[in-house]
């Protein structure tokens, strides 16, 4: 009985589409798993990444860590994502099918604020960096011993 209510609590969210990281990933081939142009495809996206995307775009999303890409069981993680409501309307009336989904998130990920924050303090100073890289590197091998 107390399955049945989490059930119908909990939305079926094996029925939701999948989106492998790899389906944007510009450093895929097509033969490896990658779903859109070159063009339009950002490099290595994270399922992070996707996530934000889908939380910027308005759509119900969950992250599924513990999964793995079936050519590459190296790559972890996987973003499931709902499109539609239960009576057939859209969440974004933008989004409209998941190979929109996938330009719209490949569109979004390398202006991703996790990516800019990167790319700032490497771009002004490189300097602050290697310091702390080094001392890092210095205070892991203190332990190593």
């Amino acid at each position: 009985m107390e399955k049945e209510n989490m059930e119908g609590e909990l939305p079926n969210i094996k029925r939701w589409n999948v989106l492998y990281p790899v389906y944007i990933n510009s450093k895929k081939t097509v033969a490896e798993g990658r779903r859109i142009g070159l063009s339009k495809a950002c490099e290595n996206p994270t399922c992070a990444e996707i996530g934000d995307c889908c939380s910027f775009l308005k759509l119900p999303f969950a992250i599924e860590i513990d999964k793995a890409y079936p050519r590459d069981f190296m790559q972890r993680g996987r973003v499931r994502v709902l499109l539609k409501k239960d009576d057939g309307t859209l969440y974004n009336p933008s989004i409209t099918s998941r190979k929109s989904l996938m330009l719209r998130v490949a569109e979004m990920v390398p202006r991703h604020h996790g990516r800019t924050k990167k790319q700032e303090p490497a771009s002004t100073s490189s300097g602050p960096s290697n310091k702390s890289a080094t001392l890092l590197f210095n205070t892991v091998c203190k332990y190593r011993h």
